[in-house]
């Protein structure tokens, strides 16, 4: 268990230094976000959504590899060379095809979603509680991934503002208020979400402020997106 838990937080902490030292990726992070947004406001069908977010993911892997290629070159051909150079564009382009690719397949299925907004006007779609707390957990960590990038202090799992437990486990308090409508179930929720980022002072993971502010956020997205969802 241990050394799965280390294997993760290396792996995240292979996101956040991408992120922090790859603009582009933060870019596709940001539109990431806005376009799954956008798509629940436009009450894209569950198969569309469904492409939408996998045409998403391999334009973020595709980032994720070429960033990874970067490094690679660098290390191993630190002085400028044309084959380097190469190997450098090769991968840049195979990231351009993908992000190319994703814009044609996501205006073919957002046409139609579109089109009716332009005859009929925008009227934001009603979702699920369950699926609005899918897009809430989702845009709380890409959001907890461009703050600890953007602050670049601390692992992940083991610091960096904000705290990404409190963020996920007040997000999870959140969501089951607004899903179950029950003080008692919010309340032990509530306590257990206060605990987890409690438990991350305590072990000196945390600075108290970095716990707050990840509460903050996992609260602040939730609520906005339940009461524009609901």
């Amino acid at each position: 268990m241990k050394k799965w838990f280390e294997s993760t937080n290396n792996a995240i902490e292979g996101i956040l230094h991408a992120a922090k030292t790859q603009r582009h990726l933060r870019y596709h992070l940001y539109s990431a976000a806005l376009v799954l947004f956008s798509a629940y406001v436009l009450g894209v069908d569950r198969m569309d959504f469904l492409v939408i977010a996998i045409v998403v993911i391999f334009v973020l892997l595709a980032e994720m590899l070429n960033t990874a290629i970067e490094f690679v070159v660098d290390m191993i051909c630190p002085e400028y060379n044309e084959k380097a150079r190469a190997i450098k564009d090769t991968a840049a382009g195979a990231v351009l095809i993908t992000a190319f690719g994703a814009a044609i397949i996501g205006y073919i299925v957002l046409f139609p979603y579109l089109n009716s907004v332009f005859e009929k006007g925008l009227s934001i779609a009603r979702h699920s509680k369950e699926e609005i707390t899918l897009l809430s957990l989702i845009v709380v960590l890409i959001l907890v991934i461009i703050l600890k990038s953007y602050f670049g202090k601390g692992h992940p799992i083991r610091g960096g503002m904000p705290s990404g437990h409190s963020a996920v486990a007040f997000s999870i308090w959140t969501a089951i208020t607004f899903v179950t409508q029950n003080f008692g179930i919010s309340l032990s929720t509530f306590m257990l979400a206060s605990l987890i980022a409690h438990s991350r002072v305590i072990l000196k993971a945390h600075t108290l402020i970095e716990v707050v502010a990840g509460a903050i956020v996992g609260f602040s997205i939730t609520t906005f997106l339940f009461l524009v969802f609901r």
